[in-house]
């Protein structure tokens, strides 16, 4: 504001000068040159007070304008700052300032989202090696030191089943990060392949197991050839198949179908299962460690990631994935865009 108004005052000045002396060597009478001098230094002095006034509350206005967003991405970085997630910065302008607040919504939304699933992993993980795994192991142990019981055998073997679900879920969750954090670069990874052969090498995988377990089994997938991470895929089918096995109750074939359905690739698994799928736990199923049956041990009823792991890797190939239930009969399906 001082510079505007020097500006305008050296203008002025020396506007009034150039005239004065320009009207010096016209041929007039004194009391005229008096009277003009007199008339343009009011004229020029009401023009520069009214340009500095208008300059001012114009250069007030802009610089607000300007301020207002950097004070508030100033209080959103301080509450940033003290661990606190601010509420998004309304964005009015589609310039630099308004670019720069748009990132630094999408920014904070993203710490906010990573910091909630940190804790959510954090709580579930304290709860499920807590009850039952731990719980166990350390009840045996603490009654096998005070000779409460004695070993044998069988309780070695309960001990190490235990110990081995532990690393079970411990890998699980290193897969489910994986895909969580490093999941750009996984889905980069793709190659070109036809996804009929990646369907029958997922149940060679598992075939062992139907034989054993005496359970029938039919395979229909269509040949086309797709973009994919090739062990991600593997993984979904082998977690659905495991699941499919885990529940089968002795009553029809196991039914693994891939099919062209529009622009997407479909494969679905449908088994009976021991029990129905509530309607609610339909929406629920596919998060983490959820079962439908809380009451099952993880013996019988897993970990409860096979599903979420399968859900991530999907949608990561911009597919989808879901389940129809018609009674005891389940169908759990998902799509890979083709």
């Amino acid at each position: 504001m001082i510079v505007v108004t020097t500006f305008v005052l050296i203008t002025s000045w020396a506007l009034y000068n150039t005239a004065c002396y320009l009207i010096d060597d016209m041929p007039m009478e004194s009391q005229k040159q008096v009277q003009f001098q007199s008339a343009l230094f009011d004229y020029l002095l009401l023009f520069s007070l009214f340009t500095v006034v208008i300059g001012s509350i114009l250069h007030f206005y802009l610089t607000r304008k300007l301020i207002r967003p950097l004070r508030e991405l100033i209080q959103s970085t301080q509450r940033i700052k003290e661990g606190l997630y601010p509420n998004p910065i309304q964005v009015h302008t589609n310039d630099e300032m308004g670019q720069l607040i748009s990132h630094f919504n999408q920014l904070t939304q993203r710490l906010e989202a990573n910091q909630t699933q940190r804790q959510r992993i954090v709580s579930d993980l304290s709860h499920e090696f807590r009850t039952p795994p731990l719980s166990n192991l350390n009840g045996y142990l603490s009654a096998l030191k005070t000779g409460m019981i004695d070993g044998d055998p069988k309780l070695y073997q309960s001990l190490l089943d235990e110990s081995k679900r532990l690393t079970k879920l411990i890998e699980q969750m290193e897969q489910l990060k994986e895909w969580d954090v490093e999941s750009d670069l996984l889905v980069s990874r793709k190659e070109h392949v036809n996804i009929a052969v990646l369907v029958e090498q997922s149940i060679e995988m598992f075939r062992w197991l139907l034989n054993k377990e005496a359970i029938p089994y039919e395979i229909k997938a269509e040949k086309q050839q797709v973009e994919v991470n090739i062990q991600g895929v593997i993984q979904v089918m082998s977690n659905l198949l495991d699941n499919s096995i885990r529940y089968y109750q002795e009553n029809g074939p196991i039914i693994i179908k891939g099919e062209c359905v529009e622009k997407v690739y479909k494969i679905s698994i449908t088994g009976e299962g021991g029990q129905q799928i509530p309607l609610t736990d339909k929406q629920s199923i596919f998060e983490r460690f959820y079962r439908v049956d809380h009451s099952r041990s993880r013996v019988l009823g897993g970990s409860g990631l096979g599903l979420a792991i399968s859900k991530e890797i999907v949608e990561r190939h911009n597919g989808k994935i879901g389940m129809i239930s018609n009674g005891n009969l389940h169908t759990f399906w998902f799509t890979i865009p083709i």
